[in-house]
């Protein structure tokens, strides 16, 4: 039982030697040097990033790949980059809102409402996400309920190019409406 304790507690010193705790501010350091050019050896070990530092999240090459797809009009690939990116980090506002815009485009309403209401749990209520449920509710026919999004973008950023294009989108739909 003594040897079972004893090499569980070298397996944790091992385990701790990865890191470094400051004793200052408590803040575990990981051992990747910061940003910059490293010149030296010596130099990889000045100035290490603290974990909240770090800026990248296992959904970045996903939502990256996913945005070219999208751009690229091939909505199904984004689709399916922007869903694995939603499974890798269950909390990135930004995937989700991809998935649900790729939804839109293939017509999968009741996917992109999904995705959209675990959006605006996660980004909030934004110009961005009231935009772009307006666009869903314009790609439906849902013309009420796409002004009423695009008013909301639209308080909430007046400025915004894209929000001001959709309601001139929208102003044209209702005006070319065919019977």
């Amino acid at each position: 039982m003594k040897r079972v304790i004893a090499a569980a507690a070298c397996l944790f010193t091992v385990v701790l030697a990865g890191c470094q705790t400051d004793a200052t501010d408590g803040v575990v350091r990981t051992n990747e040097p910061s940003k910059g050019d490293v010149t030296s050896f010596g130099d990889a070990f000045d100035g290490l990033k603290t974990v909240s530092d770090v800026e990248y999240h296992a959904s970045d090459q996903a939502v990256a790949e996913a945005k070219n797809q999208f751009r690229a009009e091939n909505y199904g690939n984004a689709g399916a980059l922007f869903f694995k990116a939603t499974q890798l980090s269950p909390n990135d506002g930004n995937a989700w809102m991809g998935l649900a815009a790729c939804s839109d485009r293939i017509h999968r309403f009741d996917l992109a409402d999904r995705a959209y209401a675990r959006a605006l749990k996660l980004v909030g209520p934004t110009a961005e996400y009231y935009n772009n449920v307006g666009y869903s509710y314009l790609l439906r026919g849902k013309l009420q309920d796409a002004r009423s999004n695009f008013l909301k973008a639209y308080e909430l950023a007046p400025k915004d190019p894209t929000v001001a294009n959709n309601l001139k989108l929208l102003s044209s739909s209702v005006q070319n409406i065919e019977r």
